[in-house]
């Protein structure tokens, strides 16, 4: 048993880290381990005291996310040789674990996942119902399909974990002090902390909150509400039972994903937790309203059987054995939701220095790849792969307390849901962020959700099958979504855009900062470009356009997903800096029309004296204009690649400013299109999207973002001097576009590519060309495979189909079209 004296130590620190259960102790661990002195742990009762201790401890190779497999793989291997380490035996089992598919759709979600594997190290097997067998005899298998198979996979006793991690960062230099409670914090005007405590106040460069479920409490002594919710996880432990007892070899974690369970070995006897439906399951709203109850620590709530019984019920039908099994514990615990499952990790938007590791569904296996990633991030100043699913800025002031709770649900009775591309969740929506257009499409169209904006994603048309039909192969939306493809190609096409970020930066050092921030050059006034926000080493953190609308006044615009992400770094850099400018995010309080397609001038010519001509409004010019008496801040631009404008309104303009364009477009046969057909028509054009063919794990160069990096203007802008050696070295690998030949599959992205056997790379975003009635894909591949004509082959839904590397575009941009039809040159389509 740990042992402890109440004390500070010390009156300042560079880091002070608020919370003692895994994940908190993890990151000192992992920044004293890195030579950061002055690391303190503050921890108001004792280590472990709230959700870790009582964890069921399980640990997977296994994540749907990309880099979220990273995190698992490093915890997975730093817990292999803790003990060795620390000296502190850390009860580690490594018997592999298997995920059970009863349905046809399940075996379709293992080959979809295992395609995500093939291009990762850890060991990932799809096995056949034989080989479960051999691994776990103990199963009926009258159900079981297939299982998917992670050898590495286990458990871990969560308090020896905790303790041996705390051993180590205090043997690199970490202070961990409890029990020590926080009961303020105040920002000073440098960007410092002081963090009040009834032993006194210590002052810290940066805090960084990982306080699990007392984090909300936490976060309001700053004016933050944290999207978090306790929720009631329940697990039983049984007694000995004879057939586990004389088993030789320990055996694997089970998951059977539609009984929505697990169940491990728990010395001779066997371990149950469910994930109850989101109509059952049960969420400790009080402590959100009310807060935690103050001597809340190592207690645990009333368990309920009842909730568990279908669970239970399926569990004996799967593994016969529990039907003459004692329960000899149950365990119902506390654990944080964030309304996505996801933690909430990085540094966040609009407090200087304020960090969060916070709302862990899964702690045990995160606690150490967090650890690290986050000790990286604050030591070096960049993350050291993209996480942008886990930025807590993915939240906003939408996030409310409602949505947080239906979410919570949602997520929590969804934990073993069938996974698919394009997946779209409907608790909790809409929330207050909804478009000028909302109630005027919403009927019309199928939704996605970005951000916390609904965005249609396609238009019905009588006859249409309607709804969300999601699916592994092509389904509902396919067609109709060729349909919105050809009214742009071929006439005229609206898309509601207003869930872009919109930012506008002025004052006497504005033109100065964004050429620090940005890879490109400052546009002139009146025009737009696309740029670049670069990390110091050289990776792509952000694509945003550019528009100088007056004399050092700026709108920038990202993607939805981006918009806090790219604020907290542009507003960082500015107060480094001591730049003298203003920022306004005006993402909520504007509009975005896009209006594409051969006769776009056409339709937006009839509502403006304004001369839209070709020499008159140019490609990438802006500029401020009214249609139909509306005002509008109309760019030459069009994410389609076709003839467009983008155009920036007041958001209750939405509504009449549409009107009078659908009205004005009727001979011209004008028409809605959502963001399916946008991204085919993206593709196309070999346009790349940031998150997909770029990101914090790729530079501009190998992304092919050469025209927009200006590594010759003056300016030494974030990342130049390490892009210059990315040049001076050469590239290891490079974009390439692929045109694959498929059945009734298209690639999405993440997809493993292959050659003479092996898994050579990976792509990036895929779709259904309906130009060229082929797929098409972006794929990251080694640069001695890069080369047009190239044979490869994409791995899609556990088969592997001929792909041929081709030279980008497929489609030519309209401008292009126009410039080579002003030389003579007769361009393709």
């Amino acid at each position: 048993k740990e042992t402890s004296s109440p004390s500070l130590g010390k009156d300042r620190a560079d880091t002070v880290i608020v919370g003692g259960g895994c994940v908190g102790v993890s990151l000192a661990y992992h920044l004293a381990k890195a030579g950061l002195k002055d690391v303190v742990l503050l921890e108001k009762s004792e280590l472990t005291a709230g959700s870790t201790w009582h964890a069921a401890g399980l640990t997977t190779y296994f994540h749907p996310g990309i880099n979220l497999k990273k995190i698992h793989a490093y915890s997975i291997k730093l817990y292999e040789k803790l003990e060795e380490e620390t000296g502190q035996h850390v009860g580690f089992h490594q018997p592999g674990s298997i995920r059970l598919a009863s349905t046809p759709t399940r075996v379709d979600e293992f080959k979809y996942q295992m395609t995500r594997a093939g291009w990762h190290s850890t060991e990932q097997y799809l096995i056949t119902p034989e080989k479960v067998q051999e691994l776990f005899p103990l199963l009926n298998m009258d159900k079981v399909l297939a299982g998917l198979y992670n050898p590495g996979d286990g458990h871990i006793d969560p308090y020896s974990l905790t303790m041996a991690l705390a051993a180590g960062a205090r043997k690199y230099g970490a202070q961990l002090n409890y029990p020590v409670q926080v009961t303020n914090l105040k920002s000073r005007s440098d960007g410092t902390w002081e963090v009040e405590t009834p032993l006194g106040i210590i002052q810290a460069k940066r805090i960084v909150n990982t306080a699990g479920f007392w984090a909300r409490d936490i976060g309001k002594m700053i004016g933050l509400q944290h999207p978090l919710i306790p929720v009631h996880h329940q697990y039983v432990v049984t007694s000995t039972i004879p057939e586990v007892k004389a088993l030789k070899t320990e055996l694997p974690v089970i998951r059977d994903l539609e009984g929505s369970y697990y169940v491990r070995q728990e010395r001779d006897g066997l371990l149950f937790g469910p994930y109850e439906s989101e109509e059952k399951m049960k969420l400790q709203e009080s402590w959100v309203t009310n807060g935690v109850p103050p001597g809340f620590g190592k207690e645990l709530f009333e368990s309920d059987l009842d909730r568990m019984m279908e669970h239970i019920e399926a569990a004996m039908e799967m593994v016969p054995v529990l039907r003459k099994a004692d329960i000899v514990n149950t365990i119902a615990g506390p654990i944080t939701y964030s309304p996505d499952i996801l933690p909430m990790v990085g540094p966040h938007q609009g407090v200087r220095n304020y960090w969060v590791a916070i709302g862990f569904g899964y702690g045990i296996i995160h606690a150490g790849g967090m650890g690290k990633y986050l000790s990286d991030w604050i030591l070096e100043g960049e993350p050291p792969f993209d996480l942008i699913e886990v930025d807590p800025n993915r939240y906003g002031k939408w996030t409310t307390t409602e949505y947080t709770a239906a979410k919570a649900r949602e997520s929590y009775g969804f934990n073993n849901i069938v996974v698919y591309p394009k997946e779209e969740r409907f608790a909790g929506r809409p929330t207050e962020r909804t478009s000028g257009l909302y109630d005027l499409l919403k009927s019309k169209c199928s939704m996605g959700f970005h951000a916390g904006w609904e965005q249609p994603h396609w238009f019905y048309k009588p006859g249409d099958e309607t709804g969300y039909k999601p699916s592994f192969r092509r389904t509902n939306w396919f067609d109709p979504v060729g349909r919105e493809y050809k009214q742009v190609m071929e006439k005229v096409g609206v898309i509601d855009l207003s869930p872009f970020g919109k930012f506008k930066i002025k004052g006497t050092d504005s033109v100065k900062l964004l050429d620090h921030l940005f890879a490109n050059v400052v546009p002139k006034v009146g025009s737009t470009n696309i740029s670049h926000m670069l990390t110091p080493r050289g990776k792509v953190y952000a694509e945003l356009t550019v528009s100088q609308l007056y004399p050092g006044e700026f709108m920038l615009v990202t993607g939805s997903g981006s918009e806090l992400h790219d604020l907290r770094w542009i507003e960082e850099k500015v107060t480094r800096g001591g730049y003298k400018v203003e920022i306004e995010n005006m993402t909520d309080e504007m509009g975005v029309l896009s209006v594409a397609g051969p006769y776009a001038r056409q339709v937006l010519q009839k509502l403006t004296n304004e001369d839209l001509s070709d020499s008159s409004f140019k490609f990438l010019q802006c500029r401020h204009l009214k249609l139909s008496n509306i005002a509008v801040t109309a760019i030459r631009i069009s994410y389609t690649g076709e003839l467009g404008w983008e155009l920036y309104h007041r958001k209750e303009d939405s509504v009449p400013l549409y009107s009078a364009i659908m009205e004005a477009g009727q001979k011209e046969g004008i028409d809605d299109f959502g963001t399916y057909a946008l991204n085919t028509l993206r593709l196309e054009k070999g346009f790349r999207a940031w998150g997909a063919e770029m990101n914090c794990d790729t530079n501009p160069l190998e992304a092919g973002l050469d025209p927009f990096v200006k590594l010759n203007k003056a300016a030494d802008f974030i990342g130049k001097q390490a892009l210059k050696q990315i040049k001076e070295k050469g590239l290891k690998r490079r974009l390439v576009y692929l045109a694959l030949e498929t059945d009734n599959v298209d690639p999405e992205g993440n997809e493993s590519v292959w050659h003479n056997g092996k898994v050579i790379g990976n792509t990036t975003s895929g779709c259904f060309s309906y130009g060229t009635q082929q797929s098409l894909a972006f794929a990251y591949v080694p640069m001695e495979l890069s080369k047009a004509g190239q044979k490869l082959e994409v791995e899609l839904l556990g088969k592997n189909y001929p792909a041929t590397i081709i030279q980008e575009p497929l489609v030519l941009t309209e401008p292009t079209r126009v410039r080579l039809q002003s030389k003579g040159e007769n361009p393709k389509i």
